[in-house]
């Protein structure tokens, strides 16, 4: 049966993790329109996806289901509410406040892997007001999916080189951006390796104007919407506190953290700047990195490497609709509340869709 679905995003780091749901939705003949608000408002995704301009439309449209990438979602748009996460859990914050809070307003929840299905599932038995089914997360598809032109164009530009990502969060007091600068400008300079260089949308101006003027023989600078496929180019990436840190174990490949804030037994972590060549050395040599973690902790995070997660969340979706997860209970007050803020935050007080 085909049918209308709408994915929705405020932030530009969201549109790879839906690009991939959107062409799943299209190869089984549905139609597919993407409603991008806040921080990623003026962004788009490729053609025949269609881009909804405002709150009337995206209400006028009457999706199946609405697939968000952010923690909120419209609650008076129709449709099924499904949850597909902005990223792993990283631990920035407590539980309460972090990747478990849940606000009532999602139907479903589409978890990555086994380290956050059972807690959801747990908060799910007790809530009552949603499902949880782990199809791991659409994003990461494409890293195990068909052959990525941009990541052997990446390759192609190291020269056989070994090839080092370095990726930072926006949060300033976990960013490594402003504090290792000087030493990834000293290994660029060197040329033993190849650098891919991205920052998080929101990092200041400065860093960005600071780290672009590294591009050279030796490194390349790539925005967010390349984030996979610089990924899949990497043997090695230089982080911190991101979920992209999570992203690249997934692939079985070493991590060097900069002061992480929950480091764990996959991660090389240093705290001071100078010892990032040895960090890399290690990182570079079989019998050094810590592979047997790394292995573990992807399992654990997101176990699936067959680029399939796009379609079983799309069969989630089919399988709540059509009753099959069972009856989900009443939204709890505080949903109401978070509805009126969404409303006054997007200007509309239209009724709702059904």
């Amino acid at each position: 049966m085909m049918a209308e679905y709408l994915l929705f995003a405020t932030e530009r780091y969201a549109l790879p993790i839906l690009q991939p749901l959107a062409r799943a939705l299209q190869a089984g003949g549905h139609g597919v329109s993407a409603w991008l608000v806040d921080g990623a408002a003026g962004a788009e995704l490729p053609a025949p996806v269609r881009m909804v301009d405002d709150v009337r439309a995206a209400v006028a449209l009457r999706p199946r289901a609405v697939f968000s990438a952010a923690n909120w979602v419209p609650p008076f748009v129709a449709g099924a509410k499904v949850q597909l996460f902005h990223g792993f859990n990283v631990e920035k914050r407590d539980a309460a406040r972090g990747h478990f809070r849940v606000r009532g307003l999602f139907d479903l929840y589409c978890t990555q892997g086994p380290a956050t299905t059972a807690p959801f599932r747990e908060l799910a038995a007790s809530a009552g007001h949603f499902k949880v089914v782990e199809t791991g997360w659409p994003k990461l598809d494409p890293l195990f999916g068909e052959p990525d032109p941009l990541a052997r164009q990446l390759r192609e530009a190291a020269g056989g080189r070994p090839v080092v990502m370095f990726a930072s969060t926006f949060t300033e007091r976990l960013s490594a951006a402003p504090h290792l600068l000087a030493a990834i400008s000293a290994e660029i300079a060197r040329g033993e390796r190849y650098w891919i260089l991205t920052l998080h949308p929101k990092c200041a101006p400065d860093l960005f104007e600071r780290y672009r003027s590294l591009v050279g023989a030796n490194a390349c600078f790539v925005d967010t919407e390349q984030l996979v496929s610089a990924q899949r180019a990497a043997d090695v990436l230089v982080a911190d506190t991101t979920s992209v840190v999570s992203e690249f174990v997934v692939q079985r490949k070493p991590v060097v953290t900069f002061r992480n804030r929950a480091p764990k037994p996959h991660m090389i972590d240093f705290d001071d700047p100078a010892a990032l060549p040895a960090m890399l050395a290690r990182a570079f040599d079989p019998a050094l990195a810590p592979l047997a973690a790394i292995a573990a902790y992807a399992d654990a995070i997101h176990p699936y490497r067959d680029g399939q997660s796009s379609q079983r969340v799309i069969a989630a979706t089919d399988a709540l609709l059509a009753g099959e997860l069972g009856p989900l209970g009443r939204k709890p007050l505080g949903a109401l509340t978070r509805g009126l803020q969404i409303r006054r935050q997007l200007g509309y007080w239209g009724r709702s869709a059904r």
